[in-house]
């Protein structure tokens, strides 16, 4: 007989102590454990969003009023899932408190993990930095840690303006780069280039998964053309800051074929700019292709920058290898805990002109 796996979670609220980004917590706090009888679970509901495209990740807490201890705005809540049985839970994702809406009966928290790279902005120009050394200093900025930042592209001059995000910004840099942005499980930084996945999770039919649904579409482009504005260094240092009369020579190309996609983009500055830019936009094209959704039961072990492995789906085609693009981690009382991920394909181009 098989014994029926029971959700656990581990919710720490601690008070900030000075610092603004989620790395920077008090110790101690407050510890909500879930324990062996549902039915007497202070959370009613559970909901972890993690993704690498759209939204800050958050957490979603649907609370009884019972008890005396009441969640506020400003503290970090820690979030650990995982089973009764088995290993200990393991740490998903760490967030601000930006909500805790209560009623009669029951109370709304709700988290942000970017909370603090969302409020900070920054104005600043920054010269012959590459996209990683931005990065890092944004972050800083926010006083958020950094796990990973590639160098990616590099510019003789890009303006970071106090209009939008620090979060914003860092997002704008990764799509020029074709580089991937999230925050991991500590709240730290991730910025880099998808290259085969951490880990490699893989999940059966008929043993796993609940549910799969693969979509597939055609590129709404086969070739990139991106101009910038500049004919970057090829007249001397200060060169990068003229503008160009013919940008044919200062034009990256990527791919084969029409539709043509055009982007124009004011920070990139030289044609080895541009050419990275093209290429990436190619990469993220080929990959956009092939999309889907996963549910498994609870798999707290699957993360962002991670790949997974789909095996012996009865659809032809389905089987195979893909990036994990979003992570969903659910629990309620009636339905249990829930894991659905969004993928997509790993497929890369090849190199264009």
């Amino acid at each position: 007989m098989t014994a029926l796996l029971r959700p656990a979670y581990v919710l720490t609220f601690r008070d900030a102590e000075g610092a603004s980004g989620v790395a920077g917590i008090g110790s101690g706090g407050t510890v909500i454990r879930s324990v062996t009888s549902p039915g007497t679970s202070t959370v009613r509901e559970l909901r972890v969003e993690l993704g690498m495209d759209g939204a800050a990740d958050r957490v979603v807490l649907d609370m009884g009023q019972v008890g005396s201890f009441r969640p506020a705005v400003g503290q970090q809540v820690t979030v650990e899932l995982g089973y009764t049985d088995g290993q200990d839970p393991q740490q998903v994702t760490v967030a601000r408190v930006v909500e805790a809406d209560p009623d009669l009966r029951t109370r709304r928290v709700v988290g942000l993990s970017a909370e603090s790279l969302l409020r900070t902005s920054v104005d600043r120009t920054f010269e012959g930095a590459n996209a990683g050394s931005i990065v890092r200093e944004l972050a800083q900025a926010a006083r958020v840690d950094v796990a990973q930042a590639d160098d990616g592209i590099t510019f003789p001059a890009y303006v970071v303006d106090g209009r939008r995000s620090a979060y914003h910004h860092i997002g704008e840099l990764a799509a020029l780069c074709g580089f991937d942005r999230y925050l991991d499980d500590e709240g730290r930084v991730v910025f880099a280039s998808f290259a085969g996945g951490r880990t490699t999770h893989v999940f059966e039919h008929g043993t796993h998964i609940l549910d799969v649904r693969v979509d597939r579409r055609p590129p709404v482009s086969g070739r990139v053309t991106v101009i910038g504005e500049s004919p970057g260094a090829a007249r001397g240092e200060v060169s990068w800051s003229w503008f160009a009369r013919d940008l044919d020579a200062f034009t990256g190309r990527a791919g084969s074929g029409d539709p043509i996609l055009l982007l124009e983009r004011s920070a990139l500055r030289t044609s080895t700019a541009t050419r990275q830019a093209a290429q990436a936009a190619l990469t993220d094209l080929t990959r956009r292709t092939v999309t889907g959704q996963l549910a498994v039961t609870g798999a707290p072990q699957v993360r962002l920058g991670d790949a997974l492995r789909l095996s012996g789906v009865a659809e032809p085609g389905v089987d195979g290898t893909y990036q994990v693009r979003s992570v969903v981690h659910h629990i309620r009382k009636d339905t249990g805990f829930t894991t659905r991920v969004g993928f997509r394909s790993i497929e890369t181009p090849g190199v264009g002109l």
